[in-house]
């Protein structure tokens, strides 16, 4: 591809991840489930609004793997991060795909946390491929420990929504294994601190907005 067609390519991943319409090239999990007929109006507000913290971490995998790309220095790590960001399309389509199914919506602040999200994986990118990498893992390692609670919090009968988080769960551990073995770093213990207090704020926020 020309470099115009790779500007073109990764402006619509922007734009899908923050207005919506992304495309999944895998099937939603748990699509054999009800989509919610066993739960009562509460359990769908719960359910939504946990699966729209969901879809913000998506939004921001998306910004912060197309950031990190875009100053990789090693053309492998580049393709690693390229196909991590292919899977997590997969799982910003699902989230909203089961967010229209229990009739609520994605977060109005989704432009804010996608460009502070790029903007943060720009400063990792640019500390260099290996500090790049190990915020990936951090960042992976602590997405995996949020989907773990968010499937003892949701509702026991929402087979549909704990699908698709438990597909999300295992592809982040992947691709944080996959970020350690291709040369990332344990991040300094301020550093995790920092990103467990931002994470904090996103989830608590996007729960509500």
């Amino acid at each position: 591809m020309t470099p115009i067609d790779r500007i073109i390519i990764e402006f619509d991943t922007a734009l899908r991840s923050v207005v919506g319409g992304a495309n999944a090239q895998r099937p939603t999990p748990g699509s054999e489930a009800a989509t919610y007929s066993t739960l009562d109006a509460a359990e769908r507000k719960h359910a939504a609004g946990l699966m729209r913290v969901n879809h913000v971490g998506e939004v921001c995998a998306q910004a912060l793997y197309q950031s990190q790309k875009l100053v990789a220095r090693n053309p492998q790590i580049q393709e690693m991060l390229d196909h991590s960001g292919q899977e997590e399309m997969d799982h910003l389509a699902w989230c909203e795909t089961r967010l229209k199914e229990l009739g609520s919506h994605t977060s109005y602040l989704n432009p804010i946390w996608y460009a502070g999200s790029f903007a943060i994986g720009l400063v990792a990118g640019l500390a260099g491929d290996k500090w790049s990498l190990g915020f990936v893992a951090e960042t992976e390692k602590q997405v995996e420990n949020h989907l773990e609670s968010h499937l003892k919090k949701l509702p026991a009968e929402d087979h549909r929504s704990r699908a698709i988080v438990d597909q999300m769960r295992i592809d982040e551990i992947e691709h944080g294994q996959a970020a350690l073995q291709a040369g990332g770093i344990d991040l300094p213990e301020p550093i995790q601190k920092m990103m467990q207090a931002i994470s904090k704020v996103m989830t608590s926020t996007a729960y509500k907005i």
